[in-house]
């Protein structure tokens, strides 16, 4: 999914955490909460199997129940664009195989506390009656605090299944406990069985049991004995390893019965560990007693000490098994008769042809394709079936997820809408938005101007459309106008289109030079704001009674008509603009103040109303165009 998709209306993708052999997880944003989550998607090809739908929904509704400090945190589940997804508690940090692969062994202390974690969750998980069947410590989050989550239950079980279990395999080979391996019925004491395995990894920074293919290493956990766990430099505490290999009993019932047994059993080895005075060092002189580590107690029938890895069978259960394994290596190798195996190369990332030449060269002939839309260049593998570096026979065939590019879109009409609704019906379409202001005298300021590209144009979806929303018109700076003639001051400010308006005053400047203006040079104006002058205007002489003009009648005539026959008679005059909509009254005297024919002193100011004609609004059902629209 691409990012900022939102899923069912509500989740925001932010970004891709990784792939599953069931699903994609996602970062994404509650945008209702507004929380981070961890989105768990299935693959729209197990979206139509009904088993792999049963699983998905099933590891919802295990995982929704256990609000516990170790279980990751389950909100939300849903259906979306012909596919299902959960919704999660977003952990970070790493997995706890990362830090196998990254540090292991791990110190002993360290692996006690983890270890007791994971062995809290699944007790909580066992008295809510569900079983993970698939512990292992790529299912485990670990931050950097130290604090673990166990996460995917996906193919858990809770309660009676519907779901077939006997009979079929469930889980992990490397972590897979005995009883699974034959397709038996799973109890808590599988569970327990795949925890020592992860316990023992982390200790050895090795797993006990290791073949070339799943079924291998399931025949080793049904009938070899785990190799010891300390040796060369490394030396575990006696009383950690058998409290480890404990766990490891091939007999479910010679194992921990519960998870709160085991977690016990390895906090008593805390001061054993603590008094080896070193995580990796033999342990000192009188430390080595394990009497006082609780192990597990001897099934019945079976002597010796369990303490010595786990107990001595009898001869006849020891024949016995041999029998059993003898005759289940035989039924298995004939039901997995197959041939010779070998790794799926990697070819996620590469286009579909060098992808079909990669697989050809390994021996991997039949590639089936499968199209799916996606923001990654047209043939592009997304993601393959079997994963990468699995095993498979080179008989079969290889399913290629290739994207079939973002689809074409059309670029919507957004003119004249809200930057917030010009933006959202650009996304809607699969777009990505730049917003830009630019000046129009046009286009009311926050209101959408136009796109590049523009409106009609088809384009990829995913690409970046330029939005330009309106600022309203362009600001002016206000020239110097100052020392200029009333005349000359008037003709610059008007060609800026900025009205002028003029009163006088006595000075002894010539008469008509520009004494000061409002706003002042330098200033921010508009197109239609007024600049107010003071105009020269001689002293009058000492004593000298003010001469007295008639005002003349200008209604009607043009504005420079106007002021003409306004200064003929030593008048100054004052602008003042009224929007109209007759189209004959733009530029004309609407009217003036003082009425024509008032007696007043020369060089008094007389106010003219000017009309300044604006189109009316389009109707809506009119086209609008894209063409930029241009601001001097």
């Amino acid at each position: 999914m691409a990012d900022n998709k939102v899923v069912d209306g509500r989740y925001k993708i932010v970004g891709r955490i990784g792939s599953g052999g069931m699903a994609d997880v996602y970062r994404a944003e509650d945008t209702h909460l507004g929380r981070e989550v961890a989105l768990k998607v299935l693959h729209r090809r197990f979206a139509q199997d009904a088993e792999f739908v049963e699983r998905f929904r099933r590891e919802a509704k295990s995982a929704a129940g256990l609000q516990h400090p170790h279980v990751v945190g389950v909100f939300d589940r849903g259906d979306h664009d012909g596919t299902y997804y959960i919704a999660m508690e977003h952990l970070s940090g790493r997995t706890l195989k990362d830090i196998v692969i990254a540090e292991a062994p791990l110190g002993q202390l360290r692996v006690i506390d983890l270890g007791k974690q994971v062995l809290e969750a699944a007790q909580f998980a066992h008295d809510h009656n569900v079983i993970h069947r698939d512990f292992k410590p790529h299912n485990v989050i670990v931050d950097s605090a130290g604090q673990a989550k166990v996460t995917d239950f996906g193919i858990a079980r809770a309660g009676a299944s519907e779901m077939t279990e006997t009979g079929s395999i469930m889980g992990t080979a490397q972590y897979l406990s005995p009883e699974q391996a034959q397709g038996h019925p799973v109890t808590a004491a599988s569970d327990v069985y795949s925890i020592g395995i992860m316990l023992y990894e982390m200790l050895t920074g090795r797993l006990p049991f290791k073949g070339d293919s799943a079924v291998s290493i399931a025949l080793k956990h049904l009938s070899e004995k785990p190799p010891p766990m300390s040796g060369g430099e490394r030396q575990i505490e006696p009383n950690l390893e058998q409290v480890v290999m404990g766990a490891l009993a091939k007999d479910p019932a010679a194992r921990w019965q519960s998870a709160d047994d085991f977690a016990a059993a390895l906090e008593a080895c805390r001061p054993y560990v603590e008094a080896q005075g070193g995580e990796n060092q033999a342990p000192p002189e009188g430390t080595r007693d394990i009497a006082a580590v609780v192990l597990p107690a001897p099934v019945d029938g079976a002597d010796g000490d369990p303490r010595e890895g786990g107990g001595k069978r009898r001869r006849w259960l020891w024949i016995l098994l041999g029998l059993l394994g003898i005759a289940l290596i035989g039924v298995m190798a004939y039901a997995f008769t197959r041939p010779e195996e070998t790794s799926v190369p990697k070819v996620v990332g590469l286009q579909l042809g060098k992808a079909r030449a990669r697989l050809d060269r390994d021996g991997f002939e039949k590639v089936n394709v499968e199209r799916e839309r996606s923001g990654a260049e047209l043939d592009t593998v997304l993601r393959q079936d079997p994963d990468p570096a699995e095993s498979a026979p080179k008989d079969q065939a290889v399913t290629l997820i290739v994207s079939s590019g973002p689809g074409k879109v059309r670029v919507p009409s957004v003119r004249k809408t809200s930057r917030r609704l010009a933006i959202r019906e650009l996304q809607k379409q699969g777009l990505e938005v730049t917003a830009d202001t630019a000046a129009s005298r046009s286009v009311k300021k926050g209101l959408a101007i136009r796109t590049s590209p523009g409106e009609g144009v088809l384009v990829d979806r995913g690409t970046r459309v330029r939005l330009f929303v309106s600022a309203g018109p362009a600001r002016i700076r206000v020239p110097d106008v100052v020392g200029l003639t009333r005349e000359a001051a008037e003709t610059r400010l008007g060609r800026l289109g900025l009205e002028v308006s003029t009163s006088e005053s006595e000075s002894n400047r010539p008469s008509g030079e520009v004494l000061s203006q409002s706003p002042g040079t330098g200033a921010k104006a508009r197109r239609g704001d007024s600049v107010s002058l003071v105009v020269s205007q001689r002293r009058s002489k000492p004593n000298q009674a003010k001469q007295e003009v008639q005002v003349p009648d200008v209604v009607g005539f043009s504005v420079a008509d106007a002021k003409q026959a306004l200064r003929r008679e030593g008048l100054g005059v004052v602008v003042r603009r009224r929007t109209t909509d007759k189209r004959a009254e733009d530029g004309e005297v609407l009217r003036q103040s003082p009425a024509g024919g008032r007696d007043v002193g020369k060089g008094s100011p007389v106010t003219l109303v000017v009309g300044k004609y604006t189109a009316p609004e389009a109707p809506t059902t009119t086209p609008q165009t894209t063409t930029p629209d241009s601001t001097p």
